[in-house]
């Protein structure tokens, strides 16, 4: 690795060939975020990894990138609780804190909100949130909010308490409503104010890019801790998204963790049932003695595999599994000069 690029990522040398011996413990293919806190929690428990990222600039969904100047997340925007540690923090700030890394952020507590209805400042914490329903909907979507409150904050205790492996759909761990749709939390509260689904469903698409039908409970309940507990606040890294993906290179870095750029892998290599390496692009074989991990999606992981390698059952599931509708990201760089200062640094707008 060289040292930090303009764009708030590590810029990391690229090669036609993986640098280094060809091998590794863990062969872990993609840079995002998923990838990269695996990646870096191996390294920091002693084993040798190596990350194959196809694109030139690390992060996946998250990277950075600089045009003419301007500096652009491509991915998230909306972070909580990056600052928190113990059992009890956010996921990505435990990685972090494995790591001995971390990302300086600012903190704000309120975002401009533009719907049908009308535009408002939505301000994080209990109670604010009720003037805003009693303005631009109803009271009966004012005793709604309240009756979801009651119903899932003391849940948010249990989400929290939760360890990450606890959410994955292949362990039989979902015994719980935490493990359901939020939607049916929704459902069996009887809730059919319009302005209260439709809110609850742009917070779950914030989120998740889903519909609540389409996340957890336990994500959703989580969220909702964040932004409507007493004290709450949100937070933003100081040097964007970008900030992030260059604190967990750097962690991988520190413990002798490896990570190639444009390093496409064409296929994983399966050997009496399990996974032995991957090969590149370009032909070359990187053996992984213990362990393929993929952070490529469901449906591009598949592609990789052997289809003899693979039950059929498996192949089935993830036919049916259904993928996010896309959507467009459009980054737009200013002149500030001029801007007012109260402009503030979230705008939601909704059409319809």
């Amino acid at each position: 690795m060289s040292p930090s690029s303009s764009n708030g990522s590590l810029s990391l040398r690229q090669k036609k060939t993986v640098p280094g011996k060809p091998e590794a413990d863990v062969v872990v293919i993609g840079s995002g975020i998923g990838g990269l806190c695996c990646a870096g929690l191996l390294a920091r428990y002693q084993q040798d990894v190596l990350v194959l990222e196809s694109h030139d600039q690390p992060g996946g969904a998250a990277h950075a990138f600089e045009i003419k100047g301007y500096k652009f997340d491509s991915g998230p925007s909306l972070f909580s609780g990056l600052q928190l540690r113990g059992p009890q923090a956010n996921p990505l700030a435990q990685v972090l804190d494995a790591l001995g890394e971390s990302v300086p952020c600012a903190k704000y507590d309120s975002w401009m909100v533009y719907i049908p209805e009308g535009e408002f400042l939505s301000r994080t914490g209990p109670t604010e949130f009720y003037k805003d329903l009693e303005k631009y909907a109803s009271q009966n979507a004012v005793q709604e909010w309240k009756k979801l409150l009651d119903a899932i904050l003391p849940l948010s205790a249990a989400a929290m308490a939760l360890p990450p492996l606890s959410i994955r759909g292949d362990l039989p761990l979902g015994a719980t409503k935490l493990f359901r749709p939020f939607s049916e939390i929704i459902d069996s509260l009887e809730l059919k104010d319009p302005f209260i689904r439709n809110w609850v469903d742009l917070r779950a698409f914030i989120l998740a890019g889903v519909k609540s039908n389409g996340v957890l409970s336990a994500e959703i309940v989580y969220m909702f801790a964040e932004w409507y507990k007493p004290g709450c606040s949100l937070e933003y890294p100081l040097h964007g998204s970008g900030a992030i993906i260059n604190a967990l290179l750097q962690g991988i870095q520190k413990f002798g963790g490896r990570v190639s750029l444009s390093s496409h892998v064409e296929k994983i290599v399966v050997e009496s049932g399990r996974a032995t390496g991957v090969v590149l692009r370009g032909g070359q074989f990187i053996r992984a003695k213990k362990a393929v991990v993929s952070n490529a999606s469901i449906w591009d992981t598949l592609n990789l595999l052997p289809k003899e390698a693979v039950p059929n059952s498996y192949m089935e599931k993830i036919s049916r599994t259904p993928q996010c509708e896309s959507f467009m990201h459009l980054h737009l760089g200013f002149d500030a000069e001029g801007i007012r200062e109260d402009l503030g640094n979230h705008h939601t707008v909704v059409n319809d």
